[in-house]
């Protein structure tokens, strides 16, 4: 069934009304006529099963049927933080990490990354735009309960700051010292037990250096591991969300 997002504020009495885009592709694109069934997400993690009814020149109204929490969304608010990789990675990353549960992406900038933030205000702003449609379009596809945010590339001490405001705090790291990241979960947490909020770093291609290693252990990050094999920077973020979901919700 077609999935679409919308505000609240677009639900009123029984009644859900469409517009823009998305009033044209259920008009035009897939040609749905009265009596055909929707999917709507008030992004608060609502989903309502509707009926369309009415057809305007440039909107769409549908009767609400029933409603239902989402029983697509994590019992945890996970926020990926990934360094900044080349070329088009991040947009294959964010597809993969909105898929795997993500409700956050931010993209920063390490030491060894090559890419950088644009320094051209109205070039990222076209960038983020993209991004964000990117990960809407996952969250349509794989049915998720809210849309996930992309937001604006930070600087990794800003990085830093942000994420430690989790309850639970992953800097993934190739080098020595790390702990495997099943076995940090498993000395962490009870059986049933769930952090409510997860911060997920990963590096770029380069991974980190030494210093941005310390910075995030003296700011309370859990240095952990991802197994013996060292993973592509655009599969470490899936690769690490899965098993998260894998520990906390399978």
């Amino acid at each position: 069934m077609p999935r679409f997002f919308l505000s609240a504020s677009n639900i009123s009495d029984g009644f859900v009304t469409v517009t823009g885009d998305d009033a044209f592709h259920i008009s035009r694109s897939l040609r749905m006529r009265a009596g055909e069934h929707i999917t709507v997400c008030d992004m608060q993690k609502i989903e309502y099963d509707c009926e369309l009814c009415e057809f305007g020149a440039d909107f769409v109204r549908a009767k609400v049927i029933s409603e239902k929490p989402s029983d697509t969304e994590p019992p945890y608010v996970i926020k990926l933080y990934q360094a900044l990789p080349k070329s088009d990675k991040l947009d294959v990353i964010i597809q993969k990490s909105v898929e795997s549960g993500a409700h956050e992406i931010i993209p920063f900038e390490s030491e060894r990354c090559v890419a950088r933030a644009d320094t051209d205000i109205r070039k990222e702003e076209k960038k983020l735009e993209r991004r964000q449609r990117i990960a809407n379009e996952a969250a349509k596809q794989c049915g998720r309960g809210i849309l996930p945010i992309v937001r604006t590339p930070m600087k990794y001490r800003e990085m830093l700051a942000d994420a430690i405001k989790s309850e639970l705090v992953l800097f993934f790291y190739e080098g020595d010292d790390t702990v495997p990241l099943r076995r940090f979960l498993t000395e962490r947490f009870s059986p049933g037990e769930i952090p409510k909020s997860i911060s997920v770093i990963i590096g770029s291609e380069g991974g980190f250096s030494g210093s941005e290693v310390d910075a995030a252990r003296a700011a309370g990050a859990s240095i952990c591991g991802l197994g013996r094999r060292i993973l592509r920077c655009e599969t470490a973020p899936g690769f690490a969300l899965a098993c998260l979901c894998y520990n906390f919700e399978l």
